[in-house]
């Protein structure tokens, strides 16, 4: 492999989270009308920047050094594992939170005090429907970076 391949494969992974994440905030702002700015680099929601990443990686690696490469097996067995996780464990993890925070919140109204100041993080994970669409948009992505931009 090359080593422009190697900065394809990086740009488009980069290209891929990125693009994830600017659909998110695009799509905070369609809903809410004002911009956050912390939709860059919050964890979950629709698409899955992490599935969006992971696969535009996967298939650049693909197309620069050949579905039949040890990279490339590497590089999808390395996929699975954060699509896996993404809709699986931090999935979970997200329910667990919010399920926790519901259990302070009564908590703390049934005593008529001052409700506790932290939430924990309820949004960490993804549906399988999210995790699907993020490893479309990264195949689009791998696809346009290896076609137009390093054509």
């Amino acid at each position: 492999m090359a080593i422009n391949g190697g900065i394809e494969i990086i740009t488009s992974s980069f290209l891929g989270v990125f693009t994830a994440q600017f659909i998110k905030f695009v799509s905070y702002y369609l809903k809410f009308e004002k911009f956050n700015f912390k939709m860059f680099t919050l964890t979950g929601g629709m698409p899955s920047s992490h599935s969006s990443f992971s696969v535009a990686l996967t298939v650049s690696v693909g197309l620069t050094a050949g579905f039949n490469s040890v990279e490339f097996a590497i590089a999808l067995g390395f996929a699975a594992v954060v699509m896996y996780d993404a809709a699986g464990l931090r999935r979970a993890a997200g329910k667990t939170a919010a399920l926790l925070n519901k259990i302070v919140d009564d908590y703390y109204s049934e005593r008529d005090s001052k409700p506790a100041k932290e939430k924990l993080m309820e949004v960490l994970g993804h549906t399988p429907f999210e995790v699907l669409i993020g490893a479309i948009l990264g195949i689009f992505i791998a696809y346009f970076t290896h076609f137009i931009i390093f054509a």
